[in-house]
């Protein structure tokens, strides 16, 4: 009966190999999600929808131009196409993990974009919040925390919910008091 109890709870342990930065950024990107979401904000799926949409297309070009007549479909094409989805991904996604919606009864008219950096051979977490549209007059000011992932994580690797939980809470509130931008 006890084992069947500690599983339950060891099943829900988020736990990362702190000698892989992308474990622990994986984790703590995946955490903030779910925070942000149960937070009352639903994430906006447009720009990874038009990314999938984009890619089945390059993908269809470039079966075509490989394996039929090579005059009519050139590789042109599926260069431009690769083209237009690299510069959507600089210049819109960036370093986002999440784009919102804003949230029901707000009196907001923008969602969120959350990005988070954790730079190679570092243990600095940047977790940072924008609004979804930054010209909007109802857009808060940008607001950013920065910490060491040793901050969250045991020496196991195990995640400690709470105290992240409670950072990027805090992160959201700060976000969500701060003053919108005032259109002159």
């Amino acid at each position: 009966m006890e084992e069947k109890k500690a599983e339950s709870t060891n099943k829900n342990v988020k736990k990362a190999n702190l000698l892989e930065h992308n474990s622990i950024k994986h984790i703590l990107d995946e955490s903030v999600s779910d925070i942000v979401k149960s937070r009352g904000y639903k994430e906006d799926v447009r720009l990874s929808n038009l990314k999938l949409i984009l890619g089945t297309v390059i993908i269809v070009v470039a079966l075509v131009a490989q394996f039929y007549n090579k005059k009519f479909f050139d590789y042109d094409k599926y260069v431009v196409l690769n083209g237009v989805l690299q510069l959507i991904l600089y210049t819109k996604e960036k370093n986002a993990i999440l784009f919102t919606y804003p949230p029901e009864g707000s009196f907001t008219s923008t969602g969120l974009v959350v990005s988070s950096k954790l730079p190679r051979f570092s243990d600095e977490y940047t977790l940072t919040i924008d609004s979804a549209d930054p010209k909007s007059i109802s857009a808060g000011k940008s607001v950013q925390l920065t910490k060491s992932v040793t901050q969250w994580f045991t020496k196991d690797g195990v995640l400690v919910e709470g105290l992240f939980w409670k950072d990027v809470e805090a992160l959201i509130k700060d976000y969500a008091k701060e003053e919108p931008k005032k259109k002159k």
